[in-house]
């Protein structure tokens, strides 16, 4: 008993024919060894190719390229087992691995003659025989095969048949005489006679017309009616050809190369006129449909006008000439901004507190500033509603500038790296529900990077300004403007002048971009800039900020920001888990202190970062499932303590004053050496350690204080004139400058020439004049909080600055003792080691006011 082997269960589409869409059944049918008999045979199976582009005709031959694996296995199978193929057109070329719903379900039987392998596809010589339907496809994981029902022709042979076969014939032989291409040995077979079937197939596949309607005349089974679409396709490229011929005998002696070649580009397009009948007009459909968008979207009136006028100048040139490109960019740019979009998002000031609060510890100066910020706003949208005129105004027509009553103020975050200054614009746009944005104007010097290139530049486009809008989608996003402090300037413009008009709320309601040269109303939009020093910045442009400024963080603020955001950032990044890897709040505290020193966390983020790569290593080689960090770890990790929160000298010593400076990254300590020498000439003063303009003339200024104070201050006559006095600041490839710095020089002087050692657990800054006043300084905060740092518990500061005690982080207040001087004898009544000084003129009795 002969039993026929069971086929896999594997998915099936049978294809229902007769129907004009060739409705799908999906079915998947199993077939058992029990269900078979001896009688039921099986139904024949052709391996089945899809073609992207084209489609095959009967009776023709073709040479074809396969590269997909499934083609490639499919004739490899046919040549192996000397079957035929089928071969159908694919619904989409775009589908790489088509679906069964993808695939046309008329196709042709073929053979494959000969193959030709390279490198990564096949190129066979394909010979189609007769049209099939396809009723299954089966799916295997090599190729597909399916089964076919032949597909016979509906053939009446009368006169009209006759006829029309001699028409055709006789319009193929003239339009090869035109100019068509047809391969030489297929043209005098089809003069020497075939069939009227043959006739139309062969001249079907030569013709120029898109796969789906070669598809149309393949599924065309009645003879008569298939030649007469294929002689009405023949007659319309016979006209387009007698036209190309026209146009190339006129032009083809008066131009050269290049003039030639534009006026094939002009044939093309006097083509196309020609057979608008036949709706190829795909430019056309496009111009539209960017009429009908411009005419929808919300442009003011005037805006408006410009586009359409630009756009009938488009219609009517030549789609080939170069000022239809830029005339076209121009349109897609005006179309793609966001004209009245908004995000419209209520403002709860509760939440915006909680976005804040939620994303950044500390900075609760600058938090409480953005809440007043954003109340003033939310009043005045209010306000805004209440005032709205009764009568209704269409504001396309009439509204050319933003509404002054909305215009937010420009704020400027300035603060050393890495403090948060980014990441807050984007909380602040989270908590509005607006979008963000983010340009950098760090290193531009052109100023059509702000504004864009004037239309008649090559190349010319909308500035950054219009580009950040149109990513934004909306109206009023949030849009920070970073670094605005390192904008260059040559001779191509100012950059920094170009921003005037797009940050002052008087003028951005009717910005004018270059490139556009239409206005853009910028008024909705929150504009914040971030900044390390405003020193770069621009009076004019500065005048416009409101400025923010964030001072450094303290070792208590960036041990509770690693705690709560770093480490659980840096453990995701690492992909493992707080179970996997654990970091003590004492490990933490000792990487803040031992192995970073800066205003901002980044340096910090990277260490932690560096630990936690470290320890995930340990777990991923298996040498161990969770890693407890600890003091010998972190060394291990990061190597031995970098920075050690000691005191910058070890004893009182004479001449060696601790002060205190401001940088672009935050404050910082510097040590002013003074040493002497004999000079019997004359009194000379030394300067060294990369010393500017300004904090040389404050060590002159010292050192007249302290000549015209000699007597005062216990100094001999004798001493200063025979001495050469040398002023040192450390570092000295670091550049310093500022008048800070006054009376840390003062006090070096002083204690160089009484030989009495200066106090090393104290730190100080101010300028000081030649009568010994001490005046105010700036960045006193993040002085103080560099001090912290390096361990000093006391400061002596200008009496003026007392004012900015009151903004000092409450744990500074509590473990630092400030002294607000306003005289050098009271610098020295505190500073100098009291049991040390000779004289007792050196000292008075102190006006400093102490506050611990």
């Amino acid at each position: 008993m002969s039993t026929k082997k069971s086929h896999t269960p594997e998915e099936k589409v049978v294809f229902t024919a007769g129907e004009t869409e060739h409705d799908i059944v999906v079915s998947t049918p199993v077939e058992t060894a029990s269900e078979s008999t001896p009688e039921s045979q099986s139904p024949t199976l052709y391996p089945m190719i899809a073609l992207r582009e084209g489609v095959l005709f009967p009776h023709t031959e073709s040479i074809l390229t396969f590269a997909r694996t499934k083609s490639v296995a499919a004739v490899e199978e046919a040549v192996r087992s000397h079957r035929q193929v089928v071969i159908v057109a694919q619904r989409k070329d775009t589908a790489a691995d088509p679906a069964d719903s993808d695939l046309y379900t008329v196709g042709v039987l073929a053979s494959v003659e000969r193959i030709l392998k390279g490198e990564h596809e096949i190129n066979a010589l394909v010979s189609a025989t007769t049209r099939v339907t396809v009723k299954v496809i089966h799916h295997s994981p090599a190729y597909f095969e399916c089964e076919v029902d032949p597909l016979e022709d509906v053939f009446v042979d009368d006169a009209e048949t006759a006829a029309l076969c001699r028409v055709l014939t006789a319009q193929f032989r003239k339009a090869v005489n035109l100019g068509k291409a047809v391969e030489f040995l297929n043209f005098m077979k089809l003069m020497g006679g075939v069939s009227a079937s043959e006739l139309a197939d062969q001249v079907a596949s030569t013709l120029d017309l898109p796969s789906k309607k070669k598809q149309k005349l393949l599924e065309q089974i009645d003879v008569k009616a298939r030649l007469r679409q294929v002689l009405a396709t023949l007659q319309e490229e016979m006209k387009v050809l007698e036209i190309e011929r026209s146009i190339a005998s006129k032009t083809q002696k008066k131009f050269d190369k290049h003039a030639r070649e534009n006026i094939l580009r002009e044939r093309m397009r006097v083509i196309q006129k020609e057979l608008g009948d036949l709706d190829e007009d795909e430019e056309g459909e496009e111009l539209e449909q960017l009429k009908r968008t411009i005419e929808r979207s919300a442009m003011p009136l005037d805006v408006k006008k410009k586009a359409l006028k630009e756009l009938k100048r488009l219609v009517s040139m030549s789609e080939m000439s170069a000022e239809s490109g830029y005339i076209r960019s121009w349109l897609d740019a005006i179309v793609e901004l966001p004209w009245g979009k908004y995000s419209k998002k209520s403002l709860s000031l509760p939440k915006a507190k909680e976005v804040l609060d939620a994303q950044h510890y500390g900075l609760e100066e600058v938090k409480d500033r953005i809440l007043e910020f954003l109340a003033v706003m939310k009043l005045k949208e209010a306000q805004g509603k209440k005032d709205e005129p009764k009568k209704k105004i269409d504001i396309k027509k009439t509204k050319k500038f933003g509404d002054a009553r909305h215009m937010p103020t420009i704020l400027c975050f300035v603060g050393p790296p890495g403090v948060g200054k980014t990441s807050l614009g984007k909380s602040i746009a989270q908590a509005l529900g607006r979008e963000f944005v983010k340009i950098s104007l760090g290193g531009i010097k052109d100023e059509a990077e702000i504004r864009g290139h004037r239309r008649t530049y090559v190349g010319a486009m909308s500035g950054r300004i219009i580009a950040g809008m149109r990513q934004a989608g909306k109206m009023n996003p949030v849009f920070m403007l970073d670094e605005i402090d390192k904008i260059g300037l040559d001779y191509r413009g100012d950059p920094s002048a170009a921003l005037l008009e797009a940050l002052d709320p008087e003028q951005n309601g009717a910005f004018e971009d270059h490139y556009l040269d239409v206005p853009f109303d910028l008024s909705q939009v929150m504009f914040i800039t971030t900044a390390n020093v405003l020193d770069t910045i621009p009076p004019a442009l500065k005048d416009r900020l409101e400025i923010i400024r964030y001072s450094g963080y303290t070792v208590d603020e960036k041990f509770e920001i690693a705690r709560r955001h770093l480490l659980a950032k840096q453990l995701k990044l690492n992909a493992v888990s707080e179970k996997q890897i654990k970091i003590p709040d004492d490990i933490l505290r000792d990487i803040i202190e031992h192995y970073t020193r800066e205003a901002g966390v980044r340096s910090l983020e990277r260490a932690i970062g560096k630990v936690i790569r470290k320890a995930a290593r340990l777990i991923a080689e298996g040498k161990k499932k969770i890693v407890t960090v600890d003091i010998a770890l972190v060394e291990d990790f990061l190597g031995p303590h970098i920075f050690e929160p000691s005191l910058m000298e070890q004893h009182d010593q004479v001449g060696v004053v601790t002060g205190l400076a401001w940088t672009s990254v935050g404050g910082d300590t510097l040590s002013v050496e003074v040493a002497l020498t004999p000079d019997r000439k004359h009194t000379s003063l030394i300067l060294t350690g990369q010393l500017g303009k300004v904090m040389q003339e404050s060590a002159r200024a010292a050192l007249t204080y302290v000549q015209s104070n000699a007597k005062t201050l216990g100094i001999s006559d004798k001493l200063l004139k025979g001495t050469e006095i040398h002023i040192h600041v450390p570092e000295g490839a670091v550049p310093k400058d500022g008048p800070s710095a006054g009376v840390t020089m003062t006090t070096a002087l002083i204690s160089a020439l009484t030989n009495t050692p200066v106090r090393r657990d104290i730190a100080m800054t101010g300028e000081v004049t030649l009568r010994g006043n001490v005046l105010e300084i700036g960045g006193l905060k993040e002085k103080v909080i560099a001090a912290h740092r390096a361990g000093i518990r006391e400061i002596i500061a200008p009496h003026m600055n007392k004012k900015d005690w009151v903004k000092m982080p409450d744990n500074i207040k509590k473990e630092m003792k400030f002294n607000f001087v306003e005289h050098m004898r009271d610098v020295t009544a505190i500073a100098l080691v009291q049991d040390r000084i000779r004289s007792t003129k050196v000292i008075r009795k102190p006006k400093a006011q102490a506050v611990a």
